[in-house]
């Protein structure tokens, strides 16, 4: 069958979200115990420096998820997870045993970490298996897999969660509450950056556009676009941007080596961002308002991150916690309860509708239009 690519009307998509996107769902029989009674299984699909070094680890300590499987095409790399995680062969898949995960009821969840291109034929094959869905950012390389992949969850009756950590960060979250609820009053400008030097440990895909989709825009700058809307509270009417310039044309042949970029929205507030393969970047969200500031910096890894304002001691004293694993357990409650995850596939899709526009805006010297992007705004830290 066809798959339409139009998503939902916006309120078709409010009324599902009021309901609970799970409220269709319905436990297999083959399940050995209720989903309230354990806990599910994930399977981490690609086991590159991300899912070793972040994701396997935070694994070991959520509460309502668990590492139960593995894809991978590296036979040498299944032995090492078996040994070191416990795992049973049987949960262990390659590339073209993939669609076996059907008849698997140990594996809830499929979580997608691979290079951006492929993101969209894995978290398809995935729905099709009948299995819930987490992939990493960006969701896809273009707006029309995008659209592919929330039908293919949407007609499996299956959950798509985008791997958009900072939503469960609380520093990131502090400053969703601090603009949103205008706590400093109207926001008049945001700043944000992130980057860094493209070297020889970097993943090489990364500068490959046919897997990566683009350069450091793509990898670090949809931290800076999802960073200012989450703070903003709204999405830009229109873009500019500029590319950067490219010291390495050797290394940097077939995407940007930097960007800048400016978003515009109704109000007349703009957000100024850069990313950039070149330049080392702390990671840096600003917030400015007649009244007053607040910022993140670090903002956008793994640990560490630190903010302050411009009120009282400066200070946001909040801790650092396990944001996989926080992530995670999150996508398996909504799962569990029967209610929609706060980061979905739609909002997958707003990002990458957005970075094809600064794209267009770089290419073309031009301010280009984003009004018809999805109006899609997390407000979970605003206990909405």
């Amino acid at each position: 069958m066809k798959t339409s690519p139009l998503l939902p009307s916006r309120r078709t998509f409010a009324r599902q979200l009021a309901l609970g996107a799970g409220a269709a769902l319905v436990a297999p029989a083959a399940w050995a115990a209720p989903l309230a009674d354990r806990k599910l299984g994930i399977a981490l699909v690609g086991l590159g420096n991300y899912s070793t070094g972040q994701l396997a680890p935070a694994l070991q300590q959520t509460q309502h998820c668990r590492l139960a499987g593995v894809v991978t095409g590296s036979p040498a790399k299944v032995q090492r997870w078996q040994q070191q995680y416990g795992l049973p062969a049987k949960n262990c898949y390659d590339y073209q045993t993939f669609d076996r995960l059907v008849d698997n009821p140990d594996i809830d969840i499929v979580y997608v970490v691979l290079p951006n291109a492929l993101h969209a034929e894995y978290v398809v094959r995935a729905a099709q298996a009948g299995k819930h869905v987490i992939c990493e950012k960006p969701m896809a390389t273009s707006v029309a897999d995008c659209r592919r992949m929330i039908a293919a969850c949407q007609r499996a009756g299956k959950q798509l969660s985008v791997g958009y950590r900072l939503h469960f960060e609380p520093h990131n979250q502090a400053m969703m509450r601090l603009g949103q609820q205008q706590a400093y009053g109207a926001i008049r400008h945001l700043a944000a950056d992130n980057g860094f030097k493209f070297g020889a440990g970097s993943t090489p895909w990364r500068v490959q556009k046919k897997l990566s989709g683009g350069g450091p825009l793509m990898d670090m700058g949809i931290y800076c676009v999802q960073g200012c809307l989450y703070t903003k509270g709204q999405v830009p009417v229109s873009v500019t941007a500029k590319f950067g310039p490219n010291p390495n044309p050797q290394l940097f042949q077939d995407v940007e080596a930097a960007l800048s970029w400016q978003m515009r929205f109704a109000d007349n507030s703009v957000a100024d961002c850069r990313t950039s393969y070149t330049e080392n970047m702390q990671g840096r969200l600003r917030a400015e308002t007649p009244s007053g500031w607040f910022e993140l910096e670090p903002a956008f890894g793994y640990g560490g991150l630190a903010g302050r304002t411009s009120a009282g001691d400066g200070k946001l004293d909040l801790p650092n916690i396990n944001q996989q694993a926080a992530q995670m357990d999150d996508f398996a409650q909504c799962i569990l309860q029967n209610k929609p995850t706060r980061v979905p596939g739609e909002m997958g899709l707003r990002d990458v509708q957005l970075l094809e526009a600064i794209y267009r805006a770089a290419a073309t010297g031009q301010a280009v239009s984003t009004k018809d992007v999805v109006q899609l705004i997390d407000r979970s830290a605003l206990g909405r």
